[in-house]
């Protein structure tokens, strides 16, 4: 494993398993990587008890209860599915914390509004506020993905403080 990834993702089990908190993940655009990375670390099944690969909207709607007008207003790649994702693996699972990713990896897929490395994030925790935010991440798909990776981890210690 990359040793940037291999860093934060053990730095994310040791600070939910000190908190007791657990997580999931419901990714798209990453297909298992972010949930890979946390489960490479060992001890880590005191804190993941679930990860979501929700590649198609239908994917999305089944196993995390995105609402098909969202998918349909906003598109699969949108502040509001990566919300919705978010929520979603929360009330699915029996976890305290929840990040969420969708967007266009590349190489293909990308338009004006919805450019190639477009990545939305989604982050959320019982009780607090909904992290969310976006980034068009430059590079290949593997770059662009492992990028993702990277802000996902990141975005769990935030929701850890």
């Amino acid at each position: 494993m990359d040793t940037e990834i291999e860093a934060l993702a053990r730095k994310v089990i040791e600070t939910y398993a000190a908190k007791g908190l657990t997580v999931a993940t419901a990714e798209s655009c990453t297909g298992g990587l972010i949930a890979g990375a946390l489960t490479e670390i060992a001890g880590s099944s005191a804190v993941v008890d679930r990860g979501f690969v929700t590649y198609s909207n239908d994917a999305k709607m089944d196993l995390l209860g995105v609402a098909p007008a969202i998918i349909r207003s906003h598109g699969a790649v949108s502040e509001q599915t990566a919300r919705a994702m978010a929520w979603g693996a929360l009330s699915h699972a029996p976890v305290d914390c929840a990040v969420a990713v969708t967007g266009v990896a590349g190489p293909g897929g990308g338009t004006a509004e919805k450019p190639v490395g477009l990545v939305h994030f989604g982050g959320a925790r019982h009780g607090k506020a909904t992290i969310a935010e976006h980034h068009v991440f430059d590079g290949d798909r593997a770059a662009v993905r492992r990028a993702t990776v990277v802000n996902a981890l990141g975005i769990f210690l935030r929701l850890a403080g």
